[in-house]
């Protein structure tokens, strides 16, 4: 018989492999992976332009070996350590896109996939967008950045999953926290 994953609790976690940047844990009877810098935190960046477009960003990603859509993401601290969630989410958004924010609201954190990593994802809302630059992203990645008019980003998003691009389903949320607090009343 299987223990209950509540007992797994107080069984100290082993470190069986790691490398650069994650490692394999075991914990009782639960193997799962963890960040090995940058304290598991991600932002997921929701941006509106002034001109009512919404941000995605395409990239290649090794792990599914397919092109994604997304929306601009990075990781929390991975540049500088103690940099606040907010402070890493528009400079994401400015690294990935071009365009920078004024300010920076952390909606919600939560797991990306709870049965198999312990990392998390804050979706931060961006406000008062300006272009500053191309975008891209640093020099390893190369980032296409699509701006897609609000009314339309659901649509464009079924015809990319359509065309066989790999889609998170984090960009639905992302889409409805732009119009509406987590409880479910519309932003005003």
């Amino acid at each position: 018989m299987y223990p209950r994953d509540e007992d797994n609790r107080n069984t100290p976690a082993e470190v069986v492999w790691q490398g650069k940047y994650q490692r394999m844990m075991v914990r009782g009877t639960w193997e799962y992976v963890e960040r090995a810098h940058a304290g598991g935190l991600a932002a997921i960046i929701v941006a509106v332009t002034p001109q009512d477009e919404v941000l995605f960003v395409e990239q290649y990603r090794v792990p599914l070996q397919a092109r994604t859509i997304e929306m601009p993401a990075g990781l929390v601290g991975d540049i500088h350590a103690g940099e606040s969630i907010e402070a890493s989410a528009i400079r994401e958004l400015e690294e990935e896109t071009g365009w920078t924010a004024a300010r920076a609201e952390v909606l919600m954190i939560g797991p990306t996939s709870s049965g198999s990593s312990s990392e998390k994802i804050a979706f931060v809302r961006a406000t008062g967008l300006r272009k500053v630059g191309e975008g891209g992203g640093d020099g390893d990645k190369d980032i296409v950045v699509h701006a897609i008019p609000r009314a339309r980003a659901a649509a464009w998003l079924a015809q990319k999953m359509a065309e066989g691009y790999e889609l998170d389903a984090k960009l639905w949320a992302g889409l409805w926290m732009i119009d509406h607090h987590l409880d479910g009343t519309p932003r005003a």
